[in-house]
């Protein structure tokens, strides 16, 4: 498959400057899908984070973290068909713009309004009169500053959860792939909506970043279906580029700044879905560094790279951001255009299913009681130390590799 070729030019779709006011980003988690139970959630709500904004965003700035990835809960603000209550993304907006924090919007992270799934006939419709009306509105009162836009979070991980184990709405079972297709129509036709009002709108994709391998001893059978499996995470990306489905309307300019979201699990065996560790401590030569992962992306798409989502649960925190700063220094190094690594999510958040336990995966903890649930709301914030100092490490690391290769570039022989 022949890469994409990037722009000989700087143009709207496609500056050379990266585009983000920090390398370090931040990531509240914003879902307001329905669960497994059928039960919606709100995390915005549920972590304190609307109540807490000014705080949260000022406890950014000793990390110098002035980028974040926020979302504007669609099934919340379309209160009725085609009908829009923005009142709280102005908030939003307003004490952004008071903090000096840069917000990057999803529009769909996991959450529909409740008259609507993927597979409805009017989903895209509806879909792209959101995205129509939200540029809108965002001009109305923002008209000059950068917009970077996620119109839907994780279409391949959305697809397997709704079409394939009744995660969330549609709740099926064997439609991954008619919901995927879906979200890729409403996705696309929800960025000419976006670029009908702005055309200097960026969009972000934000997609899993996977390693799908086979198992030891594999037969002929296994690898082919392993490699197949492992091919798929692109689907998205691809039709968005207009490389599949074609007729969905998907052309180069629409897949602009390529965010990966990768976990301490993205690497798993088919068939049997045991993850291999991200330590790789046995040498398993079936483990990828992410450098190679981001490197195939890379070479694949020949766009600018985001890890737009990545964290760890527990005390292996501070290990893991060493272990992403690690590998991001090497991926600058090896000439990839990495643009940022966004901590997701920052604040802590607990499981959608039944909202406990929470996760202790974010820098900073919330204060929870003996029961497993926050002692009081909006959630008291608790920084975790380790992984504060671990991720000043981190930051250090890459900002060195970063100003070596500037200096690298601009000397003079």
């Amino acid at each position: 498959m022949n890469p994409l070729p990037l722009p000989d030019k700087p143009s709207p779709a496609h500056p050379v400057s990266n585009p983000f006011r920090s390398f370090w980003m931040a990531g509240y988690e914003c879902t307001d899908k329905l669960n497994a139970w059928g039960n919606r959630v709100d995390f915005l709500r549920l972590t304190g984070h609307l109540e807490r904004l000014d705080e949260d965003y000022h406890a950014l700035e000793p990390f110098g973290i002035r980028t974040v990835r926020e979302g504007i809960r669609w099934s919340q603000v379309e209160t009725r068909p085609y009908h829009y209550d923005f009142q709280t993304l102005a908030y939003c907006i307003e004490r952004g713009r008071a903090a000096g924090v840069q917000q990057c919007w999803d529009l769909c992270h996991f959450g529909f309004p409740d008259d609507l799934t993927p597979l409805h006939p009017m989903f895209a419709r509806r879909f792209a009169a959101l995205c129509r009306h939200f540029a809108t509105f965002y001009r109305s009162i923002d008209p000059d500053s950068l917009l970077i836009v996620t119109p839907i979070n994780e279409v391949s991980f959305l697809s397997w959860l709704g079409g394939e184990v009744r995660g969330t709405s549609p709740y099926c079972t064997g439609q991954g792939w008619e919901v995927k297709y879906s979200l890729m129509r409403a996705y696309i036709e929800g960025i000419a909506a976006l670029r009908e009002v702005d055309p200097s709108i960026r969009i972000l994709t934000t997609e899993p970043l996977v390693n799908m391998v086979p198992p030891l001893h594999a037969t002929d059978e296994q690898l082919a279906g392993a490699a197949l499996a492992h091919e798929h995470q692109f689907q998205a990306t691809d039709i968005l580029c207009g490389r599949l489905c074609p007729e969905l309307g998907g052309q180069p300019d629409f897949l602009d700044l390529v965010g990966l979201n990768f976990y301490y699990n993205n690497q798993w065996i088919c068939g049997s879905g045991a993850f291999l560790p991200w330590l790789n401590e046995e040498n398993d030569q079936r483990w990828k560094p992410l450098r190679t992962l981001l490197g195939q992306v890379y070479r694949r798409y020949q766009r600018p790279i985001v890890l737009s989502e990545t964290s760890h649960p527990g005390e292996d925190r501070p290990h893991w951001i060493r272990f992403i700063a690690d590998e991001a220094a090497e991926a600058l190094q090896q000439g990839i255009s990495l643009f940022g690594i966004c901590l997701y999510p920052i604040i802590d958040r607990p499981d959608w299913d039944h909202l406990t336990p929470w996760h202790r995966a974010g820098l900073w903890d919330v204060e929870l009681g003996a029961n497993g649930a926050p002692t009081g709301f909006p959630p008291r914030r608790i920084l975790y130390q380790p992984y504060a100092d671990a991720l000043r490490i981190a930051q250090q690391h890459v900002s060195a590799v970063q100003n070596s290769l500037q200096t690298t570039r601009f000397s003079v022989p």
